[in-house]
This record gives C-alpha cells, sequence and structure tokens, in this order.
C-alpha cells in the first residue's frame, strides 16, 4: 500500500457511522490497517467488509469502550492480527441536552464513562503497545464543546473539556517515549448524532439554521473535514505536534 499512514495500523473507536466512518475510510485509503470498533455491530461489520472490499485491510470488534476488559481484548485483536498499534483514534462519544438542575447523577456519570472515561481507557491499553513500538499518535476527538460551554449541555462539556486537557497532560508524560497526544474539535458537523438532536427538537428548522448562523463560514460541517484532520495527525506530516488543538469549526470559536 501507498499513501500518507502507509505501513500504519490504527484502531479506530466509533467506528461504526459518523466521525469514526469517515476517518476510517479515509486512513484505508491512505494506506493504513484498521482495528474497528463500536456496539453497533452490524453497521461495523459493514463498514470493515467494505474497506477490505476495496483492497486494505480491516478487522471490527464489538466494544463497549466503558469497558476495561473490552479494551484488553481490542489490543489483543490488533497485535494479534498486526503485530504493532501506530495510531489510536478515541472516537466514540455520546450528546446529550439536559439541564443542569434536572441532570441525574445517574445520566451524568454516563456521558463522562464514555467520552472521558472511555478515552483514557482507550490511552491507557494502548500506549505500552506503542511505546513498545517505538511511539505512535493518539487522536483524541473533543469539541468545540470542550472549550465553550452552552447551556443545556453541561456534562457534555465537561467530558470533551476533560478530553482537552487528559489529552495535554498525556502528551507531556508520554513524549519521551515517542507518543504523540492531540485533541480535535470540530464545530458543528452533519453527523447522525447532530441530525438526532435536531430533529428530537420541537423546533429542528430553528435550531439548524441557529447552529449554521454560530458558524462564520455559514454552514455545517462535513465528516470529511474532520476526517482530513485526523489523517494529518495520524501522518508523519504532524511529527512536531504533541499537546495541540486541532479546531476545525467553521469559526465557531473565533468570535
Amino acid at each position: 500500500m501507498t499513501g500518507r499512514v502507509a505501513g500504519k495500523v490504527a484502531v479506530i473507536t466509533g467506528a461504526a457511522s459518523g466521525l469514526g466512518a469517515e476517518s476510517a475510510r479515509r486512513l484505508a485509503r491512505e494506506g493504513a490497517a484498521l482495528v474497528l470498533s463500536d456496539l453497533a455491530a452490524d453497521a461495523g461489520e459493514a463498514l470493515a467488509e467494505a474497506i477490505a472490499g476495496t483492497g486494505a485491510e480491516a478487522v471490527f470488534v464489538t466494544h463497549d469502550v466503558a469497558d476495561e476488559a473490552q479494551w484488553a481484548a481490542v489490543v489483543k485483536t490488533a497485535v494479534d492480527r498486526f503485530g504493532r498499534i501506530d495510531v489510536l483514534v478515541n472516537s466514540a462519544g455520546v450528546g446529550a441536552g439536559e439541564p443542569l438542575m434536572e441532570m441525574t447523577l445517574e445520566s451524568w456519570r454516563r456521558i463522562l464513562s464514555i467520552n472521558l472515561d472511555g478515552t483514557f481507557l482507550g490511552m491507557r491499553a494502548v500506549a505500552p503497545v506503542m511505546a513498545q513500538g517505538g511511539g505512535g499518535s493518539i487522536i483524541n476527538l473533543s469539541s468545540i464543546l470542550g472549550k465553550v460551554g452552552q447551556p443545556g449541555a453541561a456534562a457534555y462539556c465537561a467530558s470533551k473539556g476533560g478530553v482537552l486537557m487528559l489529552s495535554k497532560a498525556a502528551a507531556l508524560e508520554w513524549a519521551p517515549a515517542g507518543i504523540r497526544v492531540n485533541s480535535v474539535h470540530p464545530g458543528y458537523i452533519d453527523t447522525p448524532m447532530v441530525s438526532g438532536a435536531i430533529q428530537r427538537s420541537e423546533n429542528g428548522n430553528e435550531l439548524r439554521d441557529l447552529l449554521i448562523s454560530r458558524h462564520a463560514l455559514g454552514r455545517l460541517g462535513v465528516p470529511r473535514e474532520i476526517a482530513d484532520g485526523i489523517v494529518f495527525l495520524a501522518s508523519d506530516e504532524s511529527s512536531f505536534m504533541t499537546g495541540s488543538e486541532l479546531v476545525i469549526d467553521g469559526g465557531y470559536t473565533a468570535a
């Protein structure tokens, strides 16, 4: 295989749809071998088969990122199949809009367990394999809401802000091992997560128009625009980047 990440092995969580799926397609196109994980087994298997049909290597594992034991199984699959892990894309996540005064501890913990605990568990599981192989690139999906607040999204903001600072701390700690850690901060992207939130709203068209208006470029982003940033961070083109925040938000946070 040839390409910007040729010869690299990448683990991608949340790979069955949205940003995870598009990142998988782009990385495969650029030469990476892939271990895809998600709870949506049918969609994940279908994506792995489709990628394999293009001549790239891909395997799917059903995986709850908040489960420590399941992370060990994902790492074992990667090592047994490909012998190494060069890239980790922590893309799995959930969003929720809920007034803070009404939020239950159970709801709070669910969001944090997937978005933040899942990222921590993945980093901790993969890093020893990366270090043994001479280093690698960890790419953690945060959000613009890890940088700015939004009413009704306190738990999501807290989880994504935690991903931002976890990435920076890990970048400093693991730099001697050759492991780079960066976070990606998408604006509102036209994915199933965002479109689902719009559809569930009482005034979906108004909400969509409002979200669009917050982006200086006057539109929502598309998954490819985030996946291109992930390919860059996975590749050696970003070899002098660690602890950085790659903001891809159409100007949302510029104001």
